[in-house]
């Protein structure tokens, strides 16, 4: 496979093959799109995970890496929904002109970061309701990021990492109905699974 200082040199070439045919921008554009997709280069950040705290990445961090064991690197922002209102709501509003198109959202107590971006943007929404030590051991955030009302959907996974893994398997899910390879690479994470399990029980027997 072609490594990227290779494609510089290429580009390079073909930034001198535009200037003399005054189609420089085009010809570039046209070449990285092909070599990019050609290799395996185009950008993974089409999910962004989304937490109202810093406090939050212990948990979150599970999410981050299993999206990352599917080779997608997420976007990674912290968003209050109630300290940065507006910061979240711009964030919603342009996600999808960033190419982004699986929003996870991880909160605790009055868990609304979901709800909020959910009401700003079409794209899909994952909430992951998170347990906080000054709440009720995480059903509040649970109810509040569950209890949308009709017209703003929201897919709440369970409380704490196993919903924060689950929020990205999910996601992946989303986005391997247009994807190929995430299709199969999900089909083989599947796989592993249940060989785990068989494996676990025939150690008993």
């Amino acid at each position: 496979m072609p490594q990227r200082h290779e494609a510089t040199k290429i580009n390079d070439w073909i930034v001198r093959l535009g200037d003399r045919h005054n189609r420089k921008s085009e010809v570039i554009n046209v070449y990285v799109s092909l070599f990019e997709r050609e290799n395996n280069m185009v950008s993974k950040k089409m999910v962004a995970v989304v937490m109202g705290s810093d406090s939050d990445m212990g948990v979150m961090q599970s999410c981050i890496d299993q999206l990352v064991s599917f080779d997608i690197e997420p976007v990674v922002r912290i968003i209050s929904a109630h300290r940065t209102p507006q910061i979240a709501s711009d964030f919603a509003q342009n996600a999808a002109q960033k190419g982004i198109q699986v929003i996870i959202a991880a909160a605790g107590m009055a868990a609304h970061l979901a709800g909020a971006l959910a009401g700003r943007t079409a794209l899909p929404i994952i909430g992951v309701p998170l347990s906080s030590g000054a709440g009720l051991g995480g059903v509040d955030a649970l109810l509040s990021t569950v209890q949308m009302p009709p017209g703003v959907p929201v897919a709440s996974m369970g409380i704490g990492k196993a919903g924060a893994k689950n929020a990205a398997l999910f996601a992946v899910q989303i986005l391997a109905l247009s994807d190929e390879k995430l299709r199969e690479k999900l089909a083989a994470f599947k796989k592993a699974q249940a060989k785990k399990v068989i494996e676990k029980d025939a150690a008993l027997q």
